[in-house]
């Protein structure tokens, strides 16, 4: 079959001719629906190098957010029909501890000796005609486009984890959320805001055109510039954001999302630009957390699938066919996608 490979640091994936995978004990076969093309993929093959913290060591095929329909059932797999449409959970963890056990496999208290990340982490992924995954981490999606849907298990699933952790700062009436950052997760961002709470949203950007696709979702929006900070404290009456939402997470938007937060408020780093923030006792608004967020529990992800087949979340996606995946990682990676790139593999 031919697939996605990413075959060594600082190098460009190959479309290449491997083998089928056959499903191991536990393990269901997928004929590939959609496979998004995510920033940490580019991050996988054009910023890793073999000594950085957090690489994961080639060679695999791309792809962790996947959609397919059951191919073939591995030894003791019972309950899935052949055809019925699912949506993957990427993070695949030892599967015996605490964490697991939550399914919460990205926490795995076992990660430095499990053999990978997750699916198209380390693990063959979804680049590809079939990808084998592991029959617990997949999600039913009925009826609902598989293609669509594919993104939802990053690009939705970690905007919605981080935002149910943030729910208590925004109970109530009055209250107030920020999205910084209008890509791809950002705007599935403002849509379960929209869904979840009764919050005013501001979101903010440096692309028109983004924004405009945030206020049709119900967001007030706030270009950036010198007067940023004070334009949406403005929108706040001067107190400061409730819930911050930083989807880039670069110097200069940490800065921004810690100058808007109100007093107890709190800000959440959800890209992974790799920024930093100094902090003083004075200089951060009092009691206001600082914290970061990583995917989500497969909890979650049915949550997620809930939403999008009750058309709560509406991803925007770009369809390219498997022999057009390079090109939609080439476009991605220069910044020329206003939507989610999707490959499709078995396109007519």
């Amino acid at each position: 079959m031919r697939a996605i490979v990413f075959e060594d640091y600082k190098t460009f994936p190959t479309l290449k001719e491997i083998d089928r995978p056959t499903p191991g004990p536990g393990e269901v076969l997928l004929k590939v629906a959609g496979a998004g093309a995510c920033h940490s993929d580019v991050a996988i093959y054009d910023v890793f190098e073999a000594d950085t913290p957090g690489r994961v060591p080639p060679s695999f095929v791309l792809g962790h957010e996947n959609s397919g329909w059951v191919e073939e059932l591995g030894p003791g797999v019972e309950g899935f029909e052949k055809g019925d449409a699912h949506l993957v959970y990427g993070p695949v963890g030892c599967g015996r501890c605490k964490a697991c056990s939550r399914g919460q496999d990205t926490y795995c208290e076992n990660q430095a000796t499990n053999p990978y990340m997750g699916i198209g982490l380390g693990r063959d992924g979804g680049m590809a005609e079939y990808v084998s995954v592991p029959a617990r981490n997949l999600v039913p999606l009925g009826d609902a486009d598989p293609v669509a849907a594919a993104p939802l298990s990053d690009a939705g699933l970690t905007p919605y984890h981080a935002i149910k952790l943030a729910l208590p700062h925004l109970a109530g009436g009055g209250k107030t959320a920020l999205v910084i950052g209008l890509g791809g997760l950002g705007q599935i961002g403002v849509q379960i805001l929209r869904a979840l709470t009764g919050a005013t949203i501001i979101a903010t950007d440096m692309k028109p055109e983004a924004m405009a696709q945030a206020e049709k979702y119900g967001a007030v929006t706030v270009p950036g510039g010198d007067d940023q900070v004070d334009r949406i404290r403005e929108l706040t009456g001067g107190r400061g954001v409730d819930a911050v939402f930083d989807f880039v997470g670069a110097a200069p938007t940490i800065g921004v999302a810690m100058a808007s937060v109100a007093v107890q408020g709190r800000v959440t780093i959800v890209g992974i630009d790799g920024g930093a923030h100094p902090w003083s006792f004075f200089t951060a608004p009092y009691e206001a957390e600082l914290t970061s967020t990583y995917w989500g529990t497969i909890e979650d992800l049915h949550e997620v699938v809930a939403m999008y087949r009750a058309g709560q979340i509406v991803p925007e996606v770009e369809r390219f066919s498997l022999d057009d995946g390079l090109e939609a990682y080439r476009r991605l990676q220069a910044g020329e996608l206003s939507a989610r790139a999707v490959v499709v593999p078995h396109s007519s």
